[in-house]
């Protein structure tokens, strides 16, 4: 499937694990086959595809933090900090530490600020389709932008002070 690859970066992007990224890209083309009839085409397919993928991450997120809280999920403070840029594809090499560093800021953020930043810097997409996928306003995804901005420079000054 043509979407094939940026459906997984996306779900890389959010959960950080091969193996689980590869699981909800799984079943988000699942979803996407057995739901093709109910697809309006008021938005194009890869909008479409893009918002059944952020809500399977979402999810599959959500439940990661249930597990963690409820303590059935065994070295969970390990899985926090294995690292992403060892796995996603727009990491080169030299940049892997500073890329880990950056996914553990994003992760700290808001859901609706993660979701934004992750599509708009992490997936290339605009604020026009950003807003197509999420549903917000343009004038809301360009707010979640900026709050996600501050939020990463201050995590960021935080860390980089205290290294």
């Amino acid at each position: 499937m043509a979407h094939q690859d940026r459906v997984y970066n996306t779900c890389l992007g959010f959960v950080k694990h091969e193996e689980e990224a590869e699981d909800i890209a799984q079943e988000v083309f699942i979803q996407v086959y057995e739901s093709y009839d109910t697809f309006l085409q008021k938005a194009e397919l890869s909008t479409w595809i893009y918002k059944i993928t952020v809500n399977k991450c979402l999810e599959a997120i959500r439940k990661s933090k249930a597990k963690r809280r409820s303590g059935t999920e065994p070295n969970a403070e390990l899985k926090d900090y294995m690292l992403v840029s060892n796995v996603h594809p727009g990491v080169q090499l030299e940049n892997k530490e500073r890329a880990s560093i950056l996914f553990a800021a994003i992760a700290k953020l808001p859901e609706p600020q993660q979701v934004a930043y992750t599509l708009n810097k992490i997936e290339g997409l605009s604020y026009h389709e950003i807003s197509k996928v999420t549903g917000k306003s343009k004038s809301s995804v360009e707010s979640l932008l900026h709050r996600a901005k501050q939020s990463l420079q201050k995590l960021l000054k935080t860390y980089y002070e205290e290294s």
